[in-house]
């Protein structure tokens, strides 16, 4: 996959998590400063972030769709205000958002779960 590199990605990777089309949590990626990619797996740390008004407004446009295709667990990066990608597979940030501010999304998760009938 190629992508356009996006000036914006200094300030970081936004990864914002959904359950069933709703953001619930967010949290901004950033470089190690030895490498441009911002993922935790190149060994890129993690802030607080807010989800602001244009990423909520395209958690918005992803909802419906997000739903019709089954998706409802899905880990989405923004950068500057663009959608960069839909993680779909076991979406990561969960632990790092719980580690820094205590927000206990499992216990979300797994409530909305019980509360659903397939």
């Amino acid at each position: 996959m190629i992508q356009t590199y996006l000036p914006e990605a200094k300030q970081g990777d936004k990864r914002i998590i959904l359950l069933n089309g709703e953001p619930i949590a967010a949290l901004n990626c950033l470089s190690s400063g030895n490498d441009f990619r911002n993922n935790m797996a190149a060994g890129g740390t993690v802030a607080q972030t807010k989800i602001t008004l244009r990423e909520h407004e395209i958690c918005v446009q992803l909802a419906e769709r997000l739903r019709k295709d089954g998706l409802i667990f899905v880990g989405i990066d923004v950068i500057g205000g663009y959608l960069t990608e839909v993680n779909v597979t076991s979406p990561t940030g969960v632990r790092e958002i719980y580690r820094l501010d205590d927000t206990r999304l499992v216990h979300q998760i797994i409530q909305w779960v019980e509360q659903v009938t397939f």
